[in-house]
């Protein structure tokens, strides 16, 4: 299944009394479709997920496909450190209507690299849902090595691609040498997708799209019709703000921005906190320079 060049990893939206919104959801994810998203992400890192329960996450995953229904695929995220809680969510977000599912590598256990092919098969193999693989180090202490993805690439049929935020343009090319050409290398950050997509990456799951999503499907889809230079003014131009929605912890930023461009989606649940002053004033002078 092609899940599309541009997905968006949503935030989840929260009520006054951090309860999740899940109205505001559904509105979300169609203004983000409008805006250009092929796919969405639900319950990723952008979406606040270590802080949800497995029945919200559920929930959400209903809530966001019922909203868009078959026009674009919704990829659940169901990983985290534990391989028979990412399995059983799995099982359970299969029965969702989603159309794919996404691991993290697990995080704060830093399983060697045998682990994560063991941890990897076992979710994939719980589904018949197409599996995108997280590979974080920022967030997990461990990479997850080129030719690791490679064996998972040739071993299970349904590990169908890999999110990239290693930051590591090397790796990116030995897995796209390594891999099936139907398997896709998605960049997990706004700013290294056109990098990534120069050597032979497929797309990015986006954060800045929830603010600049036009902008950020010329890009994508430049950069795959080989408009280089057009890609590059864009990237160029977006560049602000693909710092701005970094400047702290995220969802910090970005639920800042949505509030500033006037799609507010709530706070955040603790341990994360909402932007100081100085961050909500740098990511409107970034909205301002980049989107306005």
């Amino acid at each position: 299944m092609n899940l599309g060049r541009l997905l968006t990893a949503m935030v989840t939206p929260f009520d006054a009394e951090l309860r999740v919104d899940y109205g505001r959801a559904r509105e979300l994810a169609r203004k983000l479709v409008a805006d250009g998203s092929d796919g969405l992400v639900v319950c990723g890192t952008t979406g606040e997920s270590p802080t949800l329960s497995e029945e919200e996450k559920l929930r959400l995953f209903k809530e966001v496909k019922e909203a868009v229904g078959s026009s674009v695929p919704v990829v659940a995220g169901t990983g985290n450190y534990c391989t028979a809680e990412s399995v059983a969510l799995t099982k359970a977000a299969s029965n969702t209507g989603v159309d794919a599912v996404m691991a993290v590598v697990p995080y704060y256990n830093n399983p060697p690299q045998e682990g994560l092919y063991r941890h990897f098969r076992a979710v994939a193999e719980s589904t018949s849902l197409p599996v995108i693989m997280y590979n974080i180090p920022s967030r997990s202490p461990r990479n997850l090595e080129a030719a690791t993805v490679a064996r998972l690439a040739k071993d299970v049929p349904n590990i169908a691609a890999v999110k990239e935020s290693s930051k590591n343009l090397e790796q990116v090319a030995q897995i796209v040498a390594s891999t099936p050409d139907t398997f896709a290398v998605y960049s997990g950050d706004d700013s290294y997708a056109l990098p990534i997509m120069s050597v032979g990456g497929y797309g990015v799951v986006s954060v800045a799209a929830h603010v600049a999503g036009p902008l950020m499907r010329q890009m994508v889809y430049a950069a795959a019709e080989g408009r280089t230079a057009e890609a590059a003014r864009i990237n160029q131009r977006l560049l602000p703000l693909f710092k701005a929605l970094f400047i702290t912890s995220n969802p910090i930023p970005v639920k800042a921005a949505l509030k500033l461009a006037g799609f507010p989606v709530g706070g955040l649940r603790l341990p994360l906190v909402e932007a100081t002053e100085q961050e909500e004033a740098a990511v409107a002078s970034a909205l301002k320079q980049c989107v306005s």
